[in-house]
């Protein structure tokens, strides 16, 4: 069958790799669904008006049923990196759930992205759970291929950002014994021209491959190569014993802006060497056009994508455990809540197009337009106690789409030109958000609306609130005040110059 009379479906396509596939599977010719919970976070994807979008959720069977229906590939791409600790029990039900689906929906292949792990001794629950989920998908009775990969190298994927920010900012580093581990890395490119061939495996393969770039290193080689790549000067490195995966997770959580919940599983599996036993996945699928990627060349294509602004997806993207998920209700005063309001609006003769490009490009290297200090005490606060803390920055310095990370905000909606709704991600005891709103004035320039909104979780929301009651009169007035300057001198200087 070709592949263009061929429909495969996609989870996990809000993520990091699920988010690069479905554009590749589309230039393969393939008919793409993708299952998702929230298909709003798609609206803005280049890719959203090319495939068949089903809400839905691998705890849901209703929702698989109907998702998998005329499909003939499924793509299982979900993986639960939060710190839940039922986790491993509730990716042991999605998985149990999408092998009974594919099965009474004759689907013909499965296609699972798991990890590399060690064929002895004890994994850590995140390996566990990963390979359990290989194990019920290859019982399904439907032929699957479980890829397993190790650390995954491009722009925005954890591990290379974790490697980054830990070359960059330490120029000396202690690490934990696990440094001397050896790894062997995978370009995303090549994990992604893997997972589009796999669709083209014949009917009798069902088993796991193991895949991975031509390079085997040290983590500290890695991190050297980086540094070349940078154009830094390589870094000393010391292995403490005494750096326990708990530990480690912490200190990578307040070094770099990988918060504690996405590091823990990626040092957990560091562990151990983290290598291919086989090759096998060559018997059927050729390497790619000019062999496999290796390491630095990898290390190399991330950095001029991210120096572009070409980062397709991120690990930001990455739902953060234990924040608020739900958005806010058309009218909060009325939702059933206790809700504080900070309101504020400024008339400026700037245009509404340069108010516009201000409020757009709020954050990450732009900042806050308001006491750079307060933002940045709030946001180490936010890192101390396992949250996403304030440099988690954004994807482009100058456009946002829906379902952006954007420092300890999350795009909840965006209208553009108009109006932007950011939810809070950081950790707070209840649920915030942050609006600006850029609209015409009459007679010329425009008016800037800017609205804080917080539902409290009982007596410590309430308290909470009322002691950061005196700052917001320094943070949200200053945010009005420049934010409308700001683009006001732009509107001023677009004048001179014309």
């Amino acid at each position: 069958m070709a592949s263009s009379e061929r429909r495969v479906l996609v989870t996990g396509a809000t993520g990091y790799i699920g988010g690069r596939l479905v554009p590749r599977l589309l230039a393969a010719g393939y008919a793409v669904r993708v299952l998702v919970r929230s298909p709003e976070k798609l609206r803005d994807v280049p890719w959203a008006g090319d495939v068949e979008v089903a809400k839905g959720d691998l705890g849901d069977p209703s929702t698989l049923e109907a998702a998998c229906e005329g499909v003939d590939v499924f793509y299982y791409l979900v993986h639960s990196m939060g710190g839940k600790k039922d986790f491993e029990q509730a990716e042991e039900e999605s998985a149990q759930n999408v092998a009974a689906a594919v099965a009474a929906a004759g689907v013909s292949r499965v296609v699972y992205l798991g990890g590399l792990h060690p064929v002895h001794g004890e994994l850590s629950p995140h390996l566990r759970s990963r390979v359990e989920v290989g194990r019920i998908l290859l019982g399904s009775g439907v032929p699957t291929a479980a890829l397993q990969a190790g650390v995954v190298i491009g722009s925005g994927s954890t591990s290379f950002e974790m490697i980054r920010h830990l070359t960059e900012v330490l120029p000396y580093m202690p690490a934990p014994k696990w440094v001397r581990n050896h790894i062997q890395p995978i370009a995303v490119r090549d994990v992604l021209y893997y997972l589009v061939k796999c669709a083209e495996l014949p009917p009798e393969v069902n088993r796991t491959f193991d895949i991975g770039g031509p390079d085997v290193l040290r983590y500290g080689q890695m991190m050297n190569g980086y540094a070349l790549e940078a154009g830094l000067k390589q870094r000393p490195i010391a292995a403490l014993p005494v750096l326990t995966p708990w530990l480690a997770s912490q200190w990578v959580n307040l070094v770099t802006p990988i918060p504690r919940a996405l590091a823990m599983p990626i040092i957990a599996s560091l562990q151990f060497d983290c290598v291919t036993h086989e090759h096998d996945i060559r018997t059927f699928i050729p390497d790619p056009e000019g062999g496999l990627t290796r390491y630095r060349r990898a290390v190399r294509l991330a950095l001029e994508k991210e120096k572009a602004g070409e980062v397709e997806t991120s690990w930001q993207d990455a739902f953060v455990e234990g924040a608020v998920s739900d958005p806010l209700p058309s009218d909060p005063e009325w939702a059933g809540h206790t809700v504080f309001l900070d309101v504020k609006e400024r008339a400026t003769p700037a245009a509404p197009a340069d108010l516009w490009r201000v409020i757009e490009g709020i954050g990450g290297q732009n900042g806050w337009y308001s006491f750079p200090l307060a933002w940045a005490v709030r946001g180490w606060m936010d890192k101390l106690v396992g949250g996403v803390g304030l440099r988690r920055g954004r994807r482009s310095a100058t456009r946002l789409n829906t379902g952006d990370a954007l420092d300890f905000w999350r795009v909840e909606q965006i209208d553009r030109g108009e109006f932007l709704r950011l939810r809070a991600e950081m950790r707070v005891p209840g649920r915030a958000w942050l609006e600006m709103r850029a609209r015409p004035a009459q007679g010329g320039g425009s008016v800037y609306q800017q609205r804080a909104v917080f539902f409290p979780r009982g007596l410590g929301g309430r308290l909470y609130w009322f002691a950061i009651l005196p700052f917001h009169g320094v943070i949200f007035n200053g945010m009005a005040n420049r934010i409308t300057a700001t683009a006001a001198a732009a509107t001023a200087g677009s004048a001179r110059s014309a």
